[in-house]
């Protein structure tokens, strides 16, 4: 018996995104969705059973990164990359350039003198207490 295409075009996100190549595993991915880290449409994924379908969009949190993808695509397998790239569109705003502080970011501001003594103070610290 052949599936209806509506439900062949809905796919369990945990396979979806094992699929595409976002997770070593499916059981990371299970793992990935149960924890909070991904959002369909915006909304929290709840289990690894919910269902994608194209046109929606996932939010996916992996270590310090924050991926945008819109699904194109059901995977039918764990392909090479120039296959699993076509399941989705990757609509990630830029990464930031490393070393320069976002443009809403409050720089620490500490008064002299404060905080940890540097080693030329220790020094001077360890002569006036003798501990030379």
């Amino acid at each position: 018996m052949v599936a209806p295409t509506a439900a062949r075009d809905r796919q369990r996100i945990d396979k979806w995104l094992f699929f595409s190549r976002a997770v070593k595993s499916r059981s990371l991915a299970a793992k990935l969705v149960v924890a909070g880290r991904v959002r369909i449409n915006r909304d929290k994924a709840a289990q690894a059973s919910d269902l994608v379908k194209p046109g929606d969009v996932l939010t996916i949190t992996l270590e310090r990164r924050i991926f945008v993808w819109k699904v194109l695509n059901a995977g039918l397998r764990r392909g090479p990359a120039e296959e699993a790239r076509t399941l989705y569109e990757d609509i990630s705003p830029p990464p930031a350039p490393k070393g320069e502080a976002p443009p809403d970011a409050i720089p620490g501001l500490r008064e002299a003198g404060s905080g940890r003594p540097t080693k030329k103070e220790r020094r001077q610290t360890d002569r006036l207490l003798g501990e030379d």
